[in-house]
């Protein structure tokens, strides 16, 4: 079977890619992540406030309002909490770049575009084959509109583009009006790949001490579906690259994206939880499937079960969805307590 596929332009051995996760903070590991069979490695996140907090701005950020929102400073890790800095970080992308052969890919987390337009240059320079932007920004200013919102992303996409020569993906969340018109949008800047969906850390209250507390939980293969849905939509539509993350917990995971169009399939939660050889048994169940339903190659697969063929897409999502409701009602009728 061949395995290989193309992700923005990164010729890979097969589709699979380790994302951002606390695994690549440590050169073994992604060395061992190549030996069990990833074509790629996402570093972890690089955050704007890392490199804000080194020049001192930070101070604006953490510090402004404070005199009546003091727990606000909660929100905020002191600089020394970091796991790495940011010239640790291009030190690290330059050992690993040095130590594998697959491609390694930055990430930097922010919402604006500045302060750190010239550190996605040192990461290039640092040897990463590309990088990922992963902007986590929740918009809740209620004197923000959407648009303004939709040009914030597209600014700092076009910003950075603009600044480096290596391939540039996008890490975009689900929460937009038009996701297809977003995603067309950032096309059109030339970003060259986006990778669906960012998953938001959601945060919790602790009842007892009244404070709002950091909660994260990995994902289940159940969270494949919206990814899977926006994937089968813009496969053919767009010309940048897809790649999916989200719910990759096994092999079967894996093909259902690639056929909805992916070029690359990333997963974290997988890995941490079942540790890096999983990566191996992604592998193989992905090799068995394609002997067993005839497929040749990877790239014959990609995009057989996504909507490029159907003229239109909303009209098929629609009759879709009510295929679907009514199948529960014919199934799950005796389980209804009325």
């Amino acid at each position: 079977m061949n395995l290989q596929t193309t992700y923005m332009g990164l010729n890979l051995k097969n589709p699979i890619i380790a994302s951002s996760s606390p695994v690549s903070e440590n050169v073994d590991n992604i060395r061992a992540l190549e030996d069990a069979g990833a074509a790629g490695v996402v570093m972890f996140s690089v955050f704007e406030e890392q490199l804000r907090m080194e020049t001192a701005a930070m101070d604006h950020f953490t510090h402004q309002g404070t005199e009546s929102f003091a727990e606000s400073l909660s929100y905020f890790p002191e600089l020394e909490e970091y796991n790495v800095s940011p010239n640790r970080y291009i030190d690290l992308i330059a050992r690993a770049a040095g130590a594998v052969d697959i491609p390694v890919i930055g990430s930097i987390n922010g919402i604006t575009n500045e302060g750190w337009i010239q550190y996605a240059r040192q990461i290039q320079e640092a040897g990463a084959a590309a990088l990922e932007l992963n902007m986590y920004f929740l918009a809740a200013d209620p004197n923000e509109t959407g648009a303004e919102v939709e040009q914030r992303y597209l600014d700092i996409a076009a910003a950075v583009k603009n600044t480096v020569t290596i391939p540039v993906a996008v890490k975009l969340n689900p929460f937009f009006s038009s996701i297809a018109n977003m995603a067309k949008r950032l096309d059109d800047v030339g970003i060259d790949g986006l990778v669906l969906f960012n998953r938001f850390i959601q945060p919790d209250f602790d009842l007892e001490e009244l404070e709002v507390v950091p909660n994260l939980s990995l994902s289940s293969a159940s969270e494949i579906r919206l990814p899977l849905r926006w994937i089968a939509i813009l496969f053919g539509r767009i010309q940048a690259s897809l790649a999916a993350t989200r719910g990759v917990h096994s092999a079967n995971e894996v093909i259902k994206y690639v056929l909805a169009g992916a070029d690359a399939v990333m997963t974290t939660a997988a890995i941490l939880k079942q540790g890096i050889p999983v990566v191996g048994k992604f592998l193989e169940g992905l090799t068995e499937w394609m002997e067993r339903q005839e497929y040749e190659s990877v790239e014959l697969m990609k995009g057989a079960m996504s909507q490029k063929a159907v003229a239109d897409p909303e009209a098929f999502e629609r009759a879709n969805y009510i295929k679907t409701l009514e199948h529960f009602k014919r199934h799950h009728a005796s389980m209804m307590p009325w």
